[in-house]
């Protein structure tokens, strides 16, 4: 059974960074894309950016581009998000995932597994 915790969640101010943690457990996670996708309540829950199974090849909501950085390692099985210049938008809870295939994960529909997620708040 796979298990994926996240951290590093909290109340920031805008501007400010914070960097989320994916710590996951249970079975060999290597060949498989991974992701951060983020909900606030009555929205779909959205992708933020996705890492391949390599970490060589990511991909950015528009909306971060230039904002945040994926990355993973994948002898720890983690897999982190570091957030710089983050704006009240930004706010929601925040959820690890791993696709279905080794390249991309397109949408929540491709999502094999998810976090429990974790909190950010950006304050204005």
């Amino acid at each position: 059974q796979v298990q994926l915790v996240e951290s590093g969640g909290g109340l920031v101010q805008a501007g400010g960074s914070l960097r989320l943690s994916c710590a996951s457990s249970g079975r060999t996670l290597s060949t498989y894309a991974m992701g951060w996708f983020r909900q606030v309540p009555g929205k779909e829950r959205e992708s933020v950016a996705t890492i391949n199974w390599d970490g060589d090849g990511a991909t950015y909501a528009d909306s971060v581009l230039g904002r945040f950085i994926i990355s993973r390692d994948k002898d720890k099985n983690m897999m982190y998000l570091q957030m710089t210049e983050l704006k009240p938008e930004d706010t929601a809870v925040y959820y690890c995932a791993v696709g279905r295939s080794s390249v991309t994960i397109r949408s929540a529909l491709e999502v094999r597994y998810w976090g429990q997620g974790t909190q950010v708040t950006v304050s204005s």
